[in-house]
């Protein structure tokens, strides 16, 4: 089993944890791209809904990934 594919489907206390700091992260990316790409700047307010967005699309996407590998 290649490295991704345990972060994706092992249970595993570490592999949980990973998983939830590449959650975090991604949420961070997503709140600063207008930073971090430099075209456009978002008012704070639309930061919050970004995160509340991309969170709200990952932990069901996490939580899914998470039940496939107790079926596998």
């Amino acid at each position: 089993m290649t490295a991704v594919e345990r972060l994706l489907r092992d249970n595993g206390w570490q592999w949980r944890l990973l998983r939830t700091v590449v959650q975090g992260v991604l949420g961070v990316v997503a709140a600063n791209l207008d930073f971090l790409m430099g075209h456009w700047v978002w008012d704070p307010q639309w930061r919050c809904v970004v995160v509340a967005l991309v969170m709200a699309i990952l932990s069901p996407v996490m939580a899914e990934l998470g039940r496939y590998g107790e079926r596998a």
